[in-house]
């Protein structure tokens, strides 16, 4: 399934990400970009859709993947908890973020380095 992100039209909203496909061209996409990786039925993780949704709207690109649904993921990006944040640069993971609920101030501060 291949994904289409516009560089110049940067999402105003979290963007559910399907796969590692997906996660490769959503952050090679765009500059600067904050991913949660999170898994259903966690409950820190839904309490946190409000806040993404928050940092979305102040102008971070912000995306979402369940790592088990492309086990993968887990070993490639360590994610030893939910949920994790991983910042991105250019495609690169620069930062993570493993502390279970971020406010949103502080969660918008770490993805604006």
């Amino acid at each position: 399934m291949s994904v289409t992100f516009d560089a110049e039209q940067p999402p105003d909203r979290p963007i559910d990400l399907a796969d590692s496909e997906a996660l490769m061209e959503f952050v090679e996409t765009y500059e600067d970009v904050l991913v949660e990786f999170y898994t259903d039925g966690c409950g820190v993780c839904a309490s946190m859709e409000p806040v993404l949704s928050g940092v979305a709207r102040a102008g971070v690109v912000v995306g979402t993947i369940n790592p088990r649904d492309d086990p993968p993921l887990v070993d490639e990006y360590e994610i030893a908890s939910v949920p994790t944040f991983v910042r991105f640069r250019d495609g690169e993971p620069i930062d993570r973020l493993a502390e279970g609920f971020v406010p949103g101030e502080q969660l918008q501060a770490f993805a604006q380095g």
